[in-house]
């Protein structure tokens, strides 16, 4: 694994932030999933002598959103989301629990699930990978894997949602495990970094995979 990857616990239940750069020293990073304290991303970039050039959403749940409108304008970076969830970032209000607060924001480039990006000198693949809800992305550089809220150590994403599916969720982490070699490094929404391989061989939600 190439990518210097920097996480983040941010937000009112700890959802993952990541830092991404092409190596220690880099001068450009991207940042998935800003869930809150943008400015104290702001000083994590400046430690680095990194600028933020791209804001990677992997889906509109609003723990993964409420550093978003900060960060993308004290940086002028752009934000990248899945086009058919856009409004829940432009909406959030519509979305968060009583007595949280996010404010709202328009995606600058959205996406499909089936795109490269070349960004910060790393190139990302968009994957669109529903289950959790209805068009979430997972974004792959250099064998590591940004799964958002699908796949977790030990564990995967909720399916009592809106819009969230148990067999389609299933069938998602089937197609990552079809594409992407074992040893894939996983950087969840939620707790600690693991394997595809792991995952595939020990997690007790994917049993049926093992069949």
């Amino acid at each position: 694994m190439r990518l210097t990857v920097d996480a983040y616990e941010l937000g009112p239940i700890g959802t993952n932030c990541y830092i991404v750069r092409a190596e220690q020293g880099a001068p450009e990073a991207v940042v998935v999933d800003p869930g809150g304290d943008a400015a104290q991303l702001r000083l994590e970039l400046a430690r680095m002598n990194a600028q933020c050039m791209a804001i990677l959403i992997t889906h509109g749940h609003w723990d993964h959103l409420g550093g978003v409108a900060d960060l993308a304008e004290g940086t002028g970076a752009q934000v990248y989301m899945a086009e058919d969830e856009r409004v829940l970032l432009e909406d959030v209000g519509s979305f968060v629990p009583p007595g949280v607060h996010v404010r709202p924001h328009t995606p600058d480039v959205p996406l499909q699930g089936d795109e490269t990006l070349d960004l910060a000198g790393i190139t990302f693949e968009t994957l669109r990978v529903p289950g959790h809800s209805p068009a979430h992305l997972a974004y792959s550089a250099d064998e590591c894997l940004f799964s958002g809220d699908l796949l977790f150590a030990g564990s995967v994403g909720r399916t009592d949602l809106p819009g969230a599916d148990w067999d389609t969720l299933v069938q998602s982490i089937r197609t990552l495990a079809d594409r992407y070699p074992p040893a894939t490094v996983v950087f969840p929404g939620h707790g600690p970094q693991t394997t595809l391989g792991a995952e595939l061989a020990r997690n007790p939600f994917l049993a049926e995979l093992r069949g």
